[in-house]
């Protein structure tokens, strides 16, 4: 089984990505639905870093720096520094890890940001999805107020939805040409269809069809 293949799985099982109706944020009626929040226990935490991992690796990108910006890309950026080096081997065994606090502190080790440096480095940003591409846009400019180099950004899935008000380019995409730097995903829209396509009911299968040829880029 792929990780891809296993991430879907595992999303399922801790009912991360579910399948109905769906009002998302942006007032879209979406035929899926995926909330990482869900992945909260050691086991499930275990499955997201050992996928994150994986698809990293699988990637080539390269970088000294796991960067997750605050809050969700906390937790992520320290369970996959550590499942790199597990499965990864001594390639990895110096990446570092950091994340930026939302209010700047003066006193103690003060500054932004917490965790490795970033000066100098080269910097893999990881996040949960990406919509917009606000929280991302973000990072990028603390990382380089930092003085770091963003080589990359690793998501858990793109949804490679064109925003509302915007024509023809989805998020990733965007965010990619914008930056100059590679945005992955351990999966895409593409993905759920083609993997778990024989899960579907029929109207299941209608709904996400008819929602991908109206949103998906």
């Amino acid at each position: 089984m792929s990780f891809k293949q296993e991430f879907l799985s595992a999303s399922l099982n801790a009912n991360a990505l579910r399948f109905g109706s769906f009002t998302l944020k942006s007032g879209r009626q979406s035929p899926y639905f995926f909330n990482m929040g869900l992945f909260s226990t050691a086991s499930t935490l275990g499955s997201l870093a050992t996928a994150y991992a994986s698809a990293i690796i699988d990637s080539g990108l390269e970088f000294d720096v796991i960067f997750g910006p605050a809050y969700k890309g906390i937790p992520l950026a320290a369970i996959t520094v550590v499942k790199l080096y597990e499965i990864g081997g001594d390639k990895y065994k110096n990446v570092g890890y950091s994340f930026n606090r939302k209010e700047k502190k003066d006193h103690g080790e003060g500054g932004s940001i917490v965790g490795e440096s970033l000066k100098g480095k080269k910097v893999l940003i990881i996040d949960d999805v990406m919509t917009a591409g606000t929280a991302i846009n973000e990072a990028f400019e603390i990382i380089k107020a930092e003085e770091g180099e963003v080589t990359g950004v690793m998501i858990a899935l793109d949804r490679k939805e064109v925003p509302n008000g915007v024509v023809g380019k989805c998020a990733t995409k965007a965010v990619s040409e914008r930056y100059g730097v590679p945005v992955k995903s351990i999966v895409d829209f593409d993905d759920i269809v083609a993997l778990l396509g024989d899960k579907f009911t029929a109207e299941q299968k209608a709904s996400i069809e008819e929602y991908g040829a109206k949103y998906v880029s």
